[in-house]
């Protein structure tokens, strides 16, 4: 990881007073006098959410900051790339990162520590918490210091169902949806078994928390996960409810209510709105999630809230520092917002563009809105964790007793309590994982060095065309590779049967080569 940037230079442009920047007006300094000097023309990366039209319609929003800014102009390029890549992508090489860039607030923490976001002088601060609503600002800040923009008040989920099969009596009931799904012949779509995310709401349900802990530097310490426990085998009784019904798919994607075997249920969040109100018309509901029933107590469904952000890089020129602010603000205020949920579906952090009617009455973010109250915001959570969470869920699909459900939710805390028994070698270890030796992304294989930045896995995998895998280190997702070679990019895919090892090279600029070597 590339150095920071000096705390001299962070506190110049800390001391920066910044106005909005659909104004077009100068920047000011703390004295107040304008600086007046930012003309010029800036070379500068965005990276933006990878769905399509997102690069688009940056582009025209950047065009018209330039409009707005007589003599600012900016020459973009805008690439699109996931909010979790991202933040990975800048956490592997601040220097090589994007100017602008978006990431989920999960990753907040570890991004200030790294030196990968400029915080926001008095008067941006000042435009941001006049502009939007006291979660966003929260997720935004670290000790209380904004170090990012809103962009979303919408990181979360509920459901989407199709109303001709899912009766209006059902949907405070999971158990009613399922007899619905299944008398209809249709599937209920979850990700329980593959998606940490989605299953720890069954936890949040019973009162189960995961609740983790860093030093200064960003080190988890210790963790209070209480998922062990009476409350947790609720929780996975609740869970199986879902995985043995044969309605059940494994699956988030709205895409499924246009499958084969079309769904009648899909739980997902508000990017996949446009796309599921398409694809059932006038059929098209959302809701917040059922509760389920156990031993005659009922539980409602938890999920994970959370919101997307848009960060600035420090950089030593104080002018561009200055410029890319105004453009975070312009593109992060209500206008724009408002264009992302026109076409995007996604909820606005700003308070303007939530007061809309358009947005007030928008079914998916009513539904975001009403599962809230059973939300648990996102918060720092350990990289492994999303992989040992998934393990009680796969469990719970075959147990029959509660024993085995014991012993899975035993084998979790075990998994958890390991990770703080980690040596350094262990840290720095790299592993493959994937869909290989007859593994489903739940089995690290050991790399051992080779060279210098050169490793080479351990066992010879019998492969055929199609398997997928990264590699990663310390046995967490916090830094990857996949076959594109960057930061957290794409899984490789394999091209052609064969018995190969895995060899990755990482280059000194942060990306990496993966190959398959014949054996």
């Amino acid at each position: 990881m590339k150095k920071r940037i000096t705390s001299i230079l962070a506190l110049l442009v800390a001391c920066m007073t910044l106005l909005t920047a659909c104004t077009g007006n100068p920047t000011q300094n703390p004295s107040g006098d304008s600086t007046g000097d930012l003309k010029g023309t800036y070379e500068i990366t965005v990276w933006v959410s990878e769905i399509d039209g997102m690069k688009e319609l940056t582009e025209k929003q950047i065009d018209a900051f330039e409009a707005a800014n007589p003599g600012i102009v900016i020459n973009a390029t805008v690439e699109g790339i996931s909010e979790a890549n991202s933040a990975t992508q800048m956490l592997t090489s601040v220097e090589d990162g994007a100017d602008l860039y978006c990431f989920a607030q999960d990753q907040l923490a570890r991004l200030v520590i790294a030196g990968a976001l400029n915080k926001l002088g008095d008067g941006a601060a000042a435009t941001v918490k006049e502009n939007n609503d006291a979660i966003s600002v929260g997720a935004a800040s670290v000790g209380g210091v904004l170090y990012c923009y809103p962009l979303t008040s919408d990181n979360g989920y509920y459901m989407y169902y199709d109303k001709s099969v899912i009766k209006e009596s059902s949907l405070d009931s999971l158990e009613a949806i399922i007899a619905d799904c299944e008398a209809a012949g249709r599937n209920f779509s979850y990700e329980l078994a593959n998606n940490a995310w989605y299953n720890a709401g069954f936890f949040f349900a019973t009162g189960c928390v995961s609740d983790w802990t860093t030093d200064a530097e960003g080190n988890f310490t210790s963790v209070n996960d209480t998922f062990n426990s009476d409350a947790g085998l609720i929780a996975l009784k609740g869970m199986q409810k879902v995985l043995k019904s044969k309605a059940h798919v494994e699956s988030s994607n709205v895409a499924d209510f246009s499958a084969a075997i079309p769904s009648a249920v899909v739980i997902s969040g508000p990017w996949a709105s446009k796309d599921a109100q398409a694809a059932l018309g006038e059929n098209y509901a959302a809701t917040d999630l059922p509760s389920f029933e156990v031993d005659g107590k009922s539980y409602h469904i938890g999920s994970f809230s959370g919101n997307k952000l848009m960060g600035v890089k420090p950089s030593t020129d104080v002018k561009k520092t200055a410029v890319l602010n105004q453009l975070a603000l312009y593109l992060t205020n209500g206008d724009c917002q408002l264009e992302r949920f026109n076409q995007f579906g996604w909820g606005p952090s700003n308070l303007k563009a939530q007061a809309n009617d358009a947005v007030k009455n928008d079914p998916a973010l009513v539904a975001l809105a009403k599962q809230s109250e059973f939300a648990k915001p996102q918060p720092q959570i350990h990289g492994s964790w999303w992989d040992i969470c998934k393990l009680p869920a796969v469990a719970a699909k075959d147990a029959t007793t509660d024993d085995e459900l014991k012993a899975a939710l035993a084998k979790y805390k075990t998994d958890i309590d390991a990770l703080f028994e980690m040596t350094e070698d262990q840290k720095q270890a790299w592993s493959v994982i994937g869909t290989v030796n007859g593994t489903n992304w739940d089995t690290d294989f050991a790399m051992e060095k080779e060279s210098d930045n050169v490793y080479v896995s351990k066992d010879v995998f019998a492969m055929t065309a199609g398997m997928e895998f990264k590699v990663r280190q310390g046995a967490s997702w916090d830094v990857n590779f996949g076959g594109d070679g960057q930061p957290g990019g794409a899984n490789y895919i394999v091209e052609a049967d064969g018995n190969y090892k895995v060899k990755l090279t990482i280059n000194a600029d942060g990306t990496a080569v993966l190959e398959l070597v014949a054996q």
